[in-house]
């Protein structure tokens, strides 16, 4: 038989290539690359926080950077925290003397605003905003500054940004944070006991003596100045999100809300730590 009759017949087929199949991609890539940038998440804010802890005791020392910070988380912020301090007042005040009224209990309506207002609302209540409003701009104006060179033009004239920039920051959130949550308090304190008078009057001596009977130091400095820690969570986080940015003005809007995000969930988680480790310390 011809070479042409056996290919016409089908005698001689050639071989098909086999068909490569590409392995399906693996389940656990983005899991290891979640786990991957957490731990290079805190691994960058360890160093972050060694070179800032490093400027901060190191001269020459910034006082008029730091004077201008303190103005701006103190004094700007003064407004917004008293606004929220009086609104946690009256809603307290409102809530505590429904429910003491129904279990015969109102003679406590002084003693539970002050205990709720200086112990649990008014420093976390403080946080919470000083975290979304200085935390916030602390963040834009940083990554701002890095998506402009203007921190690579600062170290370039021998200056340290971490001294200038973050640790004036950071220092003003911790001092500021405290006398912010006596404003809240005061704040709240004012308008529970108006609220009050509205209903019924009670003079504010009577008010203040009952509400502070057989209260001591103990029962409400360490929730006053515990706030100094939560300004450290949130000078950092805001300095840290705010020198690492990369991308332009997306990536200033994205630093400015990761700044508000984590530090108020740092802020909380911290609340849940430090209330423990008060009443372990101060039963």
């Amino acid at each position: 038989m011809s070479e042409h009759g056996v290919i016409a017949s089908g005698a001689f087929n050639p071989p098909i290539p086999e068909r490569r199949v590409d392995a399906a991609p693996s389940a656990a890539d983005p899991v290891t690359k979640l786990v991957n940038g957490f731990f290079e998440w805190f691994g960058d804010l360890g160093i972050f926080c060694w070179k800032v802890l490093r400027a901060a005791v190191t001269p020459p020392y910034e006082w008029r950077e730091l004077i201008r910070q303190l103005d701006e988380v103190g004094s700007k912020s003064f407004p917004l925290i008293a606004l929220a301090g009086a609104a946690i007042g009256v809603i307290i005040s409102l809530e505590a003397r429904y429910s003491l009224t129904r279990f015969g209990a109102k003679s406590m309506f002084p003693a539970t605003l002050v205990y709720s207002v200086i112990q649990v609302m008014g420093p976390i209540i403080t946080g919470l905003i000083v975290s979304g409003r200085v935390g916030a701009g602390m963040g834009a104006e940083l990554a701002s500054m890095k998506v402009s060179e203007q921190i690579d033009a600062i170290e370039a004239s021998a200056i340290n940004p971490y001294r200038l920039l973050a640790t004036t920051r950071i220092l003003a959130c911790i001092l500021m944070l405290p006398l912010l949550t006596l404003a809240t308090d005061a704040s709240g304190l004012l308008t529970g006991w108006f609220a009050q008078t509205l209903v019924e009057p009670l003079s504010f001596h009577q008010f203040i003596d009952a509400g502070f009977h057989g209260a001591t130091f103990s029962s409400f400095l360490p929730q006053t100045f515990k706030t100094a820690v939560y300004g450290l969570i949130i000078g950092t986080i805001a300095c840290f999100q705010g020198m690492r940015t990369r991308g332009g003005a997306e990536g200033v809007g994205r630093a400015a809300t990761n700044s508000v995000v984590i530090a108020s969930l740092f802020v909380i988680l911290a609340d849940v730590v430090l209330v423990k480790l008060i009443l372990v310390v101060f039963p």
